[in-house]
């Protein structure tokens, strides 16, 4: 096999090369100018499509040359309000993930192993006041980390305590200096076989009945799955039902800047490119199957086939926050949506505004075992880890908006 360093060079010296790639070549892997990249539906965020764009047009008087590929009609949507989004000149914006206390902890483990031993009321010193690590904040989090003997007092003084050499000392404290991880994949097994991967959205939401996945052009119902190692085991099962999804982040999903010109993109705007036949009709198509969910003065309840949905728009994470603001409001067992928030099927007429307003925002439930993909969380209180992932998963901005916009009901 080729080195990677090899393939690289290949790459960028040969002529007439096809790149079949996940990914990787949008994480800054050198490979020269593209003549052409060709996309499987849209990737989840303008950033991303504008690094893999940015693969071509290098050379001097060429143009930048993209050609997406919609698969279904959920991704031709997707896609025309990416396209959309990213013709406003929109870029998501770069922000630290919100009350980062795995690590916090991981930095009082790192600056005690770094300098052998710190006084234990000196260290707010070496932050300089950086908001998490006040007093207020970080101190509990201190505290945990001596009653768990991952650090130890020595008079005053704080040594890496044997919890900590236990669970991070292995080549040389490598995991405890590493703080960057990917988002958590796990590998789909049947018997010996890896049948693909998923991401863990499918495997800590609530179900009803066995949990169905659909890998490999059929369905699958999942055994158990090994939280340490990562790894799902199913067996094969007839029908349909099963679901597949993958998501550009930890807690991903659906932004709200791209729901909403989804949203745009229903009501009739077009993305400012150049679109096929097939692709104008299917848009057509779209539009007139969805006319339903989509009203350009507030959103929309539908009630359809026994179900409630409220087409919020507002993606995944201000979808997580609004199901928990309406607490019994909202099915408790329905999965989070990109686009939606089923509602508890009793209600009866739309949701007014005054009532919405007066609700007090809250932040999403998450599932314990999610906390398996949160680095460091063993070195947290389990609340404190919990109330972490469940601050990265809310959009107060997103669900605030939404709240103050009129709702209608509509019965079909």
């Amino acid at each position: 096999m080729q080195s990677d360093r090899s393939i690289g060079e290949t790459l960028r010296s040969a002529r007439d090369c096809v790149i079949v790639s996940t990914s990787t070549l949008e994480l800054g892997v050198d490979v020269g100018d593209l003549d052409r990249v060709i996309q499987i539906n849209a990737p989840r965020s303008v950033a991303s499509f504008l690094q893999r764009l940015g693969r071509t047009g290098r050379r001097p008087a060429s143009t930048r040359n993209c050609l997406l590929l919609a698969l279904s009609r959920d991704d031709l949507l997707a896609a025309a309000g990416l396209l959309h989004l990213w013709g406003t000149g929109h870029v998501e914006p770069v922000r630290p993930p919100p009350d980062p206390r795995h690590i916090v902890a991981q930095q009082f483990l790192a600056l005690t192993l770094q300098e052998g031993k710190v006084g234990d009321s000196l260290w707010p010193d070496w932050w300089n006041g950086l908001s998490p690590f006040e007093f207020r904040s970080a101190q509990p989090v201190l505290d945990h980390l001596i009653a768990e003997g991952f650090l130890e007092r020595d008079g005053g003084s704080l040594l890496i305590g044997p919890e900590a050499e236990q669970r991070f000392g292995h080549r040389h404290f490598m995991d405890l200096t590493a703080v960057f991880t990917a988002p958590p994949e796990f590998t789909v097994m049947h018997g010996g076989s890896e049948i693909g991967r998923t991401g863990p959205a499918l495997l800590t939401t609530s179900v009803q009945g066995p949990r169905l996945l659909l890998l490999a052009g059929r369905t699958w119902k999942v055994d158990w799955i090994d939280w340490k190692r990562r790894r799902c085991f199913v067996e094969p099962v007839e029908g349909t039902g099963g679901e597949a999804r993958w998501t550009s982040a930890a807690l991903g999903g659906t932004s709200f800047a791209l729901a909403r010109a989804m949203r745009d993109v229903a009501l009739g705007t077009d993305p400012p490119v150049r679109l096929t036949r097939r692709a104008v009709d299917a848009l057509a198509r779209v539009r007139a199957e969805i006319a339903h969910t989509v009203h350009p003065d507030g959103t929309v309840i539908v009630r359809e086939d026994g179900d409630l949905h409220w087409w919020t728009w507002a993606g995944y994470r201000g979808n997580a926050t609004l199901k928990a603001t309406l607490g019994p409001l909202a099915d408790p067992v329905h999965r989070v949506e990109d686009l939606y928030v089923r509602l508890r099927a009793d209600l009866t007429g739309p949701l007014r505004r005054a009532d919405l307003r007066a609700l007090h925002l809250r932040h999403p439930q998450v599932d314990e075992r999610a906390l398996n993909g949160l680095k460091f969380n063993t070195a947290l209180p389990r609340e404190l880890a919990v109330e972490t992932l469940s601050a990265r998963l809310a959009d107060f901005s997103a669900a605030t908006s939404v709240l103050g916009e009129p709702t209608r009901l509509l019965v079909r």
